[in-house]
């Protein structure tokens, strides 16, 4: 029998989950789209994500199940081709999501030691710290568990310190009036800025998968998704005021992929600047390390459900088969794309997944006791979301777009083929 956990473990799971390694990677993107309004962008983001997790919550209560949203889209759309593409999609958007803290880590550890220059010192580091946390998760799952732990503590204590003294240093600074309305984008690019670090956000769904195991859930289960999710918006949302008020924009521009650590420096100097590179290491290592093993076991619930290949139910060195094929994803994703094609396309996958969630939501709203409204606007903010991203990357980054509907139509292709050809001699 599994151990009940608390509000406050199931809290955890969920905050863990969104401040991963997701802040360190894409706050410079968001300065970079967004500029003075960078803060709004992560709250119009924030918005979409606490929505959603209405739906979660009446999902999880109604069928609680480690297999989270893979069990949710399965509940509202049968076993079928759209389910099975939709899940897919779930298993590449974790490795995408990877692929990002791994990008992320490759760009700071350069900040405490230099092998060439920081473009071939970035492919070496990223690629090092994915196969580190893949030897660890064969190794032992303890060790992730106990690793995750450790660094949830960590990094929140450093975030939390770089908040308090970057609030009191923020109005002696000459980059304040960088936060006036007259430096923010147009709405639009707010929403697209918001839309491209969405994935920063994503990590609220895992406390779906630990739904079965929550003390009191009827209580413990709403007040974990709103609680979390709402002091994720808040962390958010200082750090980017933070930030925008700390550094000029060119200067976030040189810095933008360590741009939270070069936030640092104006307050608390050169050792600040060690902090956050260090705190940026830490989460983005057991970001991945966790997600590694979360999404090894996405791949084997979808074969469960019989949307992938039952071979994906089998194991090498006591691991689901799904993880030395996420490993050899994950490497190719983070070494071939940039950072922003890389957010691009975990962001509208996270999207497209939340809005069929909602939908779902939506469609079972008498059976879950929900309310239609909520899940209706949840679906109708995320299909609208997907919209102003694509727009907005098409006229900037049509590579990302290219990747993205590439990665979409590869999910629902092969769950064509194997729904019409495979299945039968796939099924033991």
């Amino acid at each position: 029998m599994s151990k009940k956990i608390g509000l406050g473990e199931a809290m955890s799971i969920g905050i863990g989950g969104m401040v991963g390694g997701g802040i360190f990677a894409v706050l410079g993107l968001a300065v970079h789209l967004a500029e003075g309004g960078t803060p709004i962008a992560f709250f119009f983001a924030g918005i979409i994500a606490l929505i959603t997790s209405y739906s979660y919550v009446k999902l999880s209560l109604k069928y609680p199940n480690r297999g989270g949203t893979v069990k949710f889209i399965n509940q509202g759309f049968g076993n079928s081709i759209f389910s099975g593409g939709i899940n897919n999609l779930l298993w590449i958007s974790y490795i995408i999501m990877i692929s990002l803290y791994a990008s992320a880590f490759g760009s700071y550890a350069p900040n405490l030691f230099k092998f060439i220059d920081r473009s071939f010192d970035f492919h070496i580091y990223a690629s090092a710290v994915i196969l580190l946390a893949t030897f660890i998760n064969y190794y032992s799952i303890k060790v992730v568990s106990e690793i995750e732990s450790l660094a949830v503590v960590i990094k929140l204590i450093i975030l939390l310190l770089f908040v308090v003294i970057g609030i009191y240093g923020l109005f002696s600074s000459p980059s304040e009036m960088q936060l006036y309305v007259s430096h923010w984008e147009t709405p639009l690019k707010l929403i697209a800025g918001g839309m491209v670090i969405f994935v920063a956000y994503e990590g609220f769904e895992l406390i779906a998968n630990a739904a079965p195991d929550i003390k009191n859930p009827k209580k413990n289960i709403p007040k974990a998704y709103y609680y979390s999710v709402i002091l994720v918006i808040i962390i958010y949302v200082i750090i980017a005021t933070v930030t925008v008020g700390s550094l000029p924009f060119d200067a976030i521009e040189n810095a933008k992929d360590y741009v939270l650590a070069e936030a640092a420096r104006p307050t608390l100097g050169k050792t600040g600047f060690i902090a956050i590179t260090i705190a940026a290491l830490i989460s983005t290592f057991s970001a991945i390390n966790v997600s590694l093993y979360g999404s090894s076991n996405v791949s084997y619930e979808i074969a469960k459900e019989d949307e992938l290949p039952q071979q994906f139910t089998k194991k090498i060195w006591k691991q689901p088969i799904g993880l030395i094929i996420t490993t050899i994803a994950t490497l190719l994703i983070t070494n071939l794309l940039d950072i922003e094609s890389i957010s691009t396309a975990g962001s509208t996958g996270f999207l497209l997944i939340f809005a069929m969630v909602n939908f779902v939501g939506l469609k079972k709203c008498k059976e879950i006791n929900g309310n239609k409204i909520i899940s209706f606007l949840g679906f109708l903010l995320c299909m609208a979301a997907l919209f102003i991203l694509m727009n907005q990357q098409f006229h900037t980054n049509q590579t990302g777009v290219i990747v993205v509907l590439s990665i979409i139509g590869v999910c629902f292709i092969v769950e064509f083929i194997y729904k019409k050809y495979g299945k039968k001699r796939t099924i033991i």
